[in-house]
């Protein structure tokens, strides 16, 4: 919210690791409410969804190909950030999360909070290197 961590550095970092990194967003219930208190709390959803969606641009404008989103608002932030017209559905990660193509080569999982199990991120990292048809 103030500005502290950049988009272009977030970026740079991702795209500067091996295998398959996480970018997420976390805290402690404490320091939560305090920084909803402080800006809001539909401002602090809305600065964190859009600096996920400057990065998922920023990562497929640099080609990357596979993406992974976790979060409901956050991948139809993605989804919609990207202007994707439509997603062709490939083989199920886990029940209710299918794997997606956007497109000749993006790919994609989005997943909600209440789907997927203990592993899906590594189930979806593999099931996204294979051939979605």
């Amino acid at each position: 919210m103030r500005g502290e961590v950049s988009v272009n550095k977030l970026v740079s970092w991702l795209l500067a690791q091996n295998g398959a990194p996480i970018l997420y967003s976390s805290a402690s219930p404490k320091l939560v409410k305090s920084v909803q208190a402080e800006f809001g709390v539909t401002a602090v959803a809305t600065k964190l969804d859009r600096m996920f969606d400057e990065v998922a641009i920023l990562l497929v404008d640099a080609g990357i190909e596979r993406l992974i989103v976790a979060g409901g608002e956050t991948s139809g932030a993605v989804v919609e950030a990207l202007a994707l017209k439509s997603l062709s559905i490939g083989p199920e990660i886990d029940p209710g999360v299918p794997a997606m193509r956007a497109g000749k080569t993006l790919t994609l999982a989005l997943k909600s909070g209440n789907f997927g199990a203990d592993d899906f991120f590594q189930k979806a990292a593999l099931v996204l290197e294979g051939e979605i048809g």
